[in-house]
């Protein structure tokens, strides 16, 4: 290793000193082939040289040119010719200034080529920092990223390779970048750490005529480690607040369940329990009509408690992935007439209106559309006033088949019109399990359709939902359904 950095360093010295003799070399080369007798000529030649060694080889050589050009300007130009002593006094007045303005040229041109190269620098390290920022907003993926960031590091550092190993949670990342017909070369390893824990590393390679990385090239190199350091510790905290934002929406989630399932439960239960033991206790005498009325409420109770558990098992294979469809033609009008069969006595507080235009059979599964359609009519006898009126349309729309059951309750407000097919959400009013439209729409989306509300004209909510008219893939679920 020390020996890699002697021979870069003396390489770059001998580079160095090369341009500070050939630049005043060549200049008085053409100075004798052009105007050989003639000193200003010669003079200017020799400040372009210096302009030239300074902006190629730095402060140095420009010094060193600067001097090479004083001598060779008198021994060359200045009486008596090839030998350093000057006869004439203002000879040697302008063989000073030469000197003098030489020297600051060189300076000024060698700070100046320093200065554009430190902006430059700067520059490359702002363009890498608003990459990674731009880039990890836009949610591209992490390998994507790096490959790409590695790839952007091999022209300003001049690498041959560029791999990029990092652990981000539970991911570990390797990325490799390197030019076409790249050579082996002396490699770099830099590490990354972030508060303390070992992130991962940038391995860099170089040509050996190149040397090693140094100067400016290795604070480029470490700013972008500390830049991509800062990301890949941002993504994981970013990781981490996302897992904890899941385990307290399954935290919820379970609370919500126990909570409707205890209330739910309880309920039908509490009024069987009373029927039945008011209908057992042989010291009560209970009327006909009120024995009559006692059962119809068990009765009631029972299928209230029977659909309450057949959601809870919808919803296990709902979230199981166990809903796939067993499709065969329906014609969805037929199955709302035998869904509103089903319920007439739960319907007898409502007028019901069936509105069905001529719309082609379906590829569904009977069972599952039934279970979207009882429903969603429940749903709207739950919300319509007593004697109010459901509308219940089926119809064709462009390459689908629409159904809309259409209330005249409160209505749906626009907030919360993604949010009701939400699991266990209630809304405002409150009634129900919170299970029904959640469990519509994972049956829906499963044939490849859609399901909405629209606000009705005169009041209410329609629930809608579309299926097509043709085999259709599943619909994709959206996060949080």
């Amino acid at each position: 290793m020390a020996a890699r950095r002697w021979w870069s360093l003396r390489r770059s010295v001998v580079e160095r000193f090369g341009v500070a003799v050939l630049a005043p070399a060549v200049a008085t080369g053409l100075a004798l082939l052009l105007q050989p007798e003639r000193e200003l000529g010669a003079t200017s030649l020799y400040v372009l040289a210096v302009v030239v060694a300074s902006a190629l080889g730095g402060l140095a050589a420009g010094l060193v040119s600067s001097i090479l050009g004083f001598l060779a300007l008198n021994f060359f130009f200045t009486e008596p010719l090839h030998t350093f002593a000057v006869a004439d006094r203002e000879d040697v007045t302008a063989l000073v200034v030469f000197l003098f303005v030489a020297l600051i040229v060189g300076s000024l041109v060698a700070r100046l080529v320093d200065e554009r190269e430190r902006a430059t620098r700067r520059e490359q390290e702002s363009s890498l920092h608003s990459y990674l920022a731009t880039k990890l907003l836009a949610n591209e993926a992490l390998d994507r990223v790096l490959g790409d960031f590695a790839a952007a590091l091999l022209e300003p550092l001049r690498l041959e390779r560029c791999e990029i190993h990092v652990m981000v949670g539970e991911r570990t990342i390797d990325v490799v970048r390197e030019r076409a017909g790249g050579r082996s070369g002396s490699e770099l390893i830099v590490p990354l750490e972030g508060a303390g824990d070992g992130l991962g590393s940038i391995a860099v390679t170089r040509r050996p005529e190149l040397g090693e990385v140094v100067g400016e090239d290795r604070r480029l190199l470490d700013a972008a480690a500390r830049q991509l350091t800062g990301a890949l510790t941002r993504v994981a905290l970013d990781e981490q607040v996302a897992r904890s934002r899941v385990d307290i929406q399954t935290n919820e989630a379970r609370a919500a369940l126990f909570s409707s399932v205890t209330h739910d439960l309880r309920t039908p239960l509490a009024s069987i329990k009373a029927g039945a033991t008011t209908l057992l206790d042989r010291s009560v005498d209970v009327p006909p009509g009120e024995r009559g009325d006692l059962l119809r409420t068990i009765v009631e109770e029972t299928d209230r408690l029977d659909r309450l558990v057949g959601n809870l098992l919808d919803l296990a294979r709902v979230r199981a992935g166990a809903m796939a469809p067993s499709k065969q033609p329906v014609a969805l009008d037929e199955v709302v007439d035998s869904v509103l069969h089903r319920l007439s006595r739960s319907l007898g507080g409502v007028r019901v209106r069936t509105v069905f235009r001529d719309a082609p059979d379906v590829p569904a599964d009977p069972i599952q559309i039934d279970q979207v359609i009882t429903n969603l009519v429940e749903n709207a006898v739950r919300f319509s006033p007593p004697g109010g009126e459901i509308t219940i349309g089926v119809a064709p729309w462009k390459d689908t088949v629409q159904v809309r059951v259409t209330d005249q309750g409160p209505g749906i407000r626009e907030d919360d019109r993604d949010r009701v097919f939400e699991t266990f959400y209630r809304g405002p009013e409150g009634g129900g399990s919170g299970l029904g439209l959640s469990i519509a729409r994972a049956i829906v989306r499963a044939h490849g359709g859609r399901i909405w509300v629209d606000g009705a004209p005169t009041g209410g909510a329609s629930l809608v939902f579309e299926l097509p008219a043709h085999d259709a893939n599943a619909a994709p679920e959206e996060p949080g359904g």
